[in-house]
């Protein structure tokens, strides 16, 4: 077993080992550990993904689980680069991502062409799966619904410490009818205490990218595109993506300004209704 730093993905799997202990055997993690013959902290630092587990632990511990030869092959070989500090995965994988954002201390975030999925509200999450016109009908439901049971994180008393930084762009989307788009609006205005406008005319525009920060462990540079969803825990890319934030904070608007902005949105689109008008120009 050797210790090294942990990642996004090793503690997903970690937790999935946790999960299969607790499903298909009777024993608590002390109780599993006298069964392996191992010390008690081994099965908690294995399963909190703190330490990478040998091929010989992972055997022991699946086989004490009653699994087949068959299945622990299939874990080892998503095992194999658990600890890697890049991690690119199918968009659709999502449990990474609600692990990461669950145990995350601090999030801070940069989106241009969308609001973040933190903040949408479940019709707008919708049109933008509708809109992309690649996910199938039968799946959009459960994309939406995945991500609404993402932002119970906002909820709770520990909640992580967050800023959005949300390029102007992405509020002169016509995405849905004006009655979504308002609505995501005034989401956005509930929340301008942890939200700072880019106003157009800043050409900040690199990749949309999300840095989780994490009390006991190294932070995360998470982006996402159509074809895949990338974690970098490099310190490389974690000092670039502060560099990032540390201009968006010089030239976004301040949460006061940020609001009287989305203000204006709201009622140009309430203008625009009462004028008959089809769209927010």
């Amino acid at each position: 077993m050797t210790a090294i730093i942990s990642t996004p993905y090793s503690r997903e799997l970690g937790d999935e080992l946790r999960r299969l202990r607790e499903t298909c055997t009777q024993f608590h993690g002390r109780a599993m550990a006298i069964s392996l013959g191992w010390d008690p902290s081994k099965v908690s630092d294995i399963e909190l993904g703190k330490v990478r587990a040998s091929d010989v632990d992972l055997v022991q511990y699946m086989a004490t689980c009653g699994k087949n030869i068959d299945f622990i092959d299939a874990f080892r070989s998503r095992y194999y680069n658990a600890f890697d500090l890049y991690l690119a995965q199918v968009p659709d994988k999502l449990r990474t991502l609600a692990l990461t954002e669950a145990m995350a201390t601090k999030i801070i975030s940069y989106d241009i062409m969308t609001v973040h999925g933190l903040l949408q509200t479940d019709d707008y999450a919708r049109e933008l799966f509708v809109d992309s016109h690649i996910e199938a009908p039968d799946d959009i439901e459960r994309f939406v619904q995945a991500r609404m049971d993402r932002q119970t994180i906002m909820r709770r008393p520990n909640r992580p410490e967050c800023m959005f930084y949300l390029h102007e762009l992405a509020l002169r989307m016509r995405l849905g009818s004006p009655s979504v788009r308002e609505d995501q609006y005034l989401r956005l205005l509930f929340n301008t205490h942890m939200l700072r406008i880019v106003p157009a005319h800043v050409s900040t525009l690199r990749s949309a990218c999300t840095l989780y920060e994490f009390g006991k462990a190294a932070p995360v540079v998470y982006s996402e595109t159509d074809t895949a969803n990338v974690y970098a825990q490099d310190s490389a890319a974690v000092a670039r993506t502060r560099r990032l934030f540390q201009r968006l904070d010089a030239v976004a608007l301040d949460a006061e300004q940020s609001k009287r902005k989305l203000a204006e949105y709201v009622s140009a689109l309430r203008e625009d209704s009462h004028d008959g008008g089809a769209d927010l120009a």
